[in-house]
């Protein structure tokens, strides 16, 4: 039986995960401004607008943040956390799952950008000025939070240091805020 609940485990764990990263992707791309004519850009939309078009009639942007968007996202984690609770056979405490889905936002937000600052990295080693759409993307998603961190370093003769720094930021906040968010979830979980 563990088998099965392997497999549940597992299923449960892609599926809202594809789905919270497709809407998290969504929220992005407006927070910098992405090019709405981008091929990836319209394909988002596309998947995104038919939850968020209703949704947005009574939760708005706020700023250029799509609280619409980070909410579906809050959501599906929330209800991925119930699924694998329940799985678990401990109860389904409304705190956890609340806890459970901050922290599994927060660690797919930390995640994405780890991942994606590591591809603009490799890109400009083997030359990222191929004409693939991803390409601007990637850099208009890493920028905002690239360049506060470039502009406090010290010139160093062309190397720019801000990926590494943002890097080992990252693996400090899945350990210093990710992890201690999830063991109080389950810690209010088991009781």
């Amino acid at each position: 039986m563990p088998y099965l609940t392997d497999a549940a485990t597992l299923l449960i764990d892609i599926l809202f995960g594809v789905v919270a990263l497709i809407f998290v992707l969504r929220v992005l791309l407006q927070w910098v401004g992405a090019n709405f004519h981008n091929p990836i850009c319209q394909g988002l939309y596309r998947l995104t607008n038919p939850v968020l078009v209703p949704l947005r009639r009574w939760i708005k942007p706020w700023r250029r943040i799509d609280l619409a968007g980070a909410l579906v996202v809050l959501l599906a984690l929330m209800l991925k956390a119930a699924l694998l609770l329940g799985l678990a056979r401990l109860p389904l405490a409304p705190l956890a799952i609340v806890l459970l889905g901050l922290a599994e936002t927060l660690g797919l937000l930390l995640t994405l950008y780890f991942w994606l600052v590591l591809a603009r990295v490799i890109l400009s080693w083997v030359g990222g000025g191929s004409g693939h759409p991803v390409v601007p993307l990637l850099m208009q998603l890493t920028e905002p939070v690239l360049r506060p961190i470039r502009r406090a370093l010290p010139a160093l003769g062309g190397f720019d240091l801000s990926p590494l720094l943002f890097t080992l930021a990252i693996l400090l906040a899945r350990i210093l805020l990710v992890a201690p968010l999830r063991d109080l979830a389950v810690k209010v979980a088991v009781g």
